[in-house]
């Protein structure tokens, strides 16, 4: 069996503790959000664990690249990663850290074998909801003409936006809350082509895991429709065979039990 290379062994390791990241990074970024009314000193935490954590995705990045054999090659089929990574330094905004994590942590999570689509989805689908919610309402919350200025809000405007059913009732007026819209609409359409594909999917592969049994059984019939054909044939000739190995009877006064026989009676 071949060895996994030194890049896939880092991460394998790695995998579930930029997950732990990536969670202290959304408790991180909801907290202000949340809690406006928090101490300074609360928002100066949050701030340098959002930091620490996007510093822990970049090292993690600059180590993949170290280990990967061909560099050039791993710029090319990783330039998202990458992108993800310098990001927030051209413009350091916490929606833009916010972006950058999710969009390494999706990377990570699908190079994992183990998680499947469906769970892939639903973890997608919830991490939408919550920091579309969390951006918006940060985005909205001091509009001045804004109209979503609570947490229940931001996460119903979430749910109307990612099943494009917009009632309108909560919308954003600003131009990134509008971005964010946008963003969201387009996730949730990708999501439901993602869910409607896999089920198709699901559907055809049943169906042929279906025909293909039915196949196997309709050969196995015919087998032993063959088979039962052979036997048939091999006892019909076992009993064919002994009739015409049986000697014929012999007559009741020849051979040798006749020769023994008294003298007969003389005829009168």
């Amino acid at each position: 069996m071949k060895e996994p290379s030194r890049q896939a062994r880092w991460e394998r390791r790695t995998q579930v503790p930029l997950l732990v990241l990536a969670v202290a990074f959304a408790v991180a970024y909801a907290v202000p959000i949340v809690a406006p009314d928090a101490g300074e000193a609360v928002h100066l935490a949050c701030t340098h664990a959002e930091w620490a954590v996007w510093a822990a995705f970049a090292v993690d990045y600059v180590v993949r690249l170290g280990l990967a054999g061909d560099r050039k090659l791993f710029v090319r089929t990783h330039w998202l990663d990458l992108a993800a990574v310098v990001l927030p330094l051209v413009q350091p905004l916490r929606l833009l850290r916010l972006v950058a994590t999710l969009m390494l942590v999706g990377r990570r999570a699908r190079m994992a074998p183990q998680i499947r689509l469906t769970t892939y989805v639903a973890g997608a689908v919830v991490g939408l909801l919550m920091f579309g919610s969390l951006a918006v309402l940060s985005v909205e919350r001091d509009a001045p003409n804004g109209n979503i200025k609570n947490l229940g809000d931001a996460v119903w405007w979430s749910f109307t936006t990612m099943t494009t059913v917009g009632y309108g009732d909560h919308s954003p007026t600003t131009g990134l809350g509008r971005v964010l819209a946008v963003g969201l609409m387009l996730s949730g359409i990708a999501l439901l082509g993602v869910v409607t594909a896999n089920i198709a999917a699901w559907f055809i592969a049943r169906f042929e895991r279906d025909d293909q049994v039915e196949r196997l059984q309709l050969a196995a019939v015919r087998e032993l429709q063959e088979e039962v054909r052979a036997l048939r044939a091999e006892v019909a000739r076992l009993d064919r065979g002994p009739r015409c190995a049986m000697p014929a009877q012999l007559p009741l006064d020849s051979g040798p039990a006749a020769g023994r026989a008294g003298p007969t009676a003389p005829t009168p």
